[in-house]
């Protein structure tokens, strides 16, 4: 008879730790990279935010209303004004039932309808103009440094988004929003610059 083998099992005799040594910390798993969580794909990231060419304000919104066969139907009626406070500016209205869709239409008209003028030096005008449109008509005067902007109403608004720093105004006739804004515009249109006069004088 053939001996029988007798197999000794060998105990695993776990390491002998010394307690004042530091546990060794399992390594952080990126739980962004694991494939399987969220697809496997990567958030797309957030697109940033376009700079505005232009400033934009809200110089009035007036309530209007028609009456039609059923009732009275109201809508909102919005005037601004947009500018890079750099000789660049423009203003537009715009109409509808709600306050932020007259805003849009307005502004869309604005960045339509710009104009540009040249400053001299301390951010003021050339020379002095009446612009008129209707029954409204406003002056401007330059100003020396320091002044400041000399004016109210929607005629401030025009000057402060246009980049005139220092300036005299004043409003005659007509106090109207889009009156006034429209005069403004036709006078600082009119100014002209030390070159374009000489041009004219040749």
């Amino acid at each position: 008879m053939a001996e029988e083998e007798k197999v000794v099992a060998t105990e695993k005799v776990a390491p002998e730790t010394n307690a004042n040594e530091p546990r060794k910390k399992a390594p952080r798993v990126n739980r962004s990279n694991k494939q399987g969580e969220r697809g496997g794909k990567r958030m797309p990231a957030r697109p940033r935010r376009e700079e505005k060419q232009y400033e934009e304000r809200v110089v009035r919104i007036n309530r209007v209303s028609r009456t039609v066969k059923g009732g009275r139907k109201l809508r909102f009626a919005a005037l601004v004004v947009v500018g890079d406070r750099k000789g660049n500016f423009g203003f537009g209205t715009g109409k509808a039932a709600e306050v932020p869709e007259a805003i849009k239409k307005a502004l869309e008209n604005a960045k339509r309808n710009m104009f540009h003028i040249t400053l001299v030096k301390n951010g003021t005008i050339a020379h002095d103009y009446f612009g008129e449109y209707g029954a409204s008509r406003v002056f401007l005067k330059p100003a020396p440094e320091g002044t400041g902007i000399i004016a109210g109403g929607p005629v401030r608004d025009v000057l402060e988004i246009a980049g005139v720093r220092n300036i005299y105004s004043k409003i005659y006739g007509s106090r109207t929003g889009i009156n006034c804004i429209r005069a403004t515009v036709d006078a600082l249109n009119n100014v002209k610059t030390y070159a374009q006069v000489q041009l004219l004088r040749k």
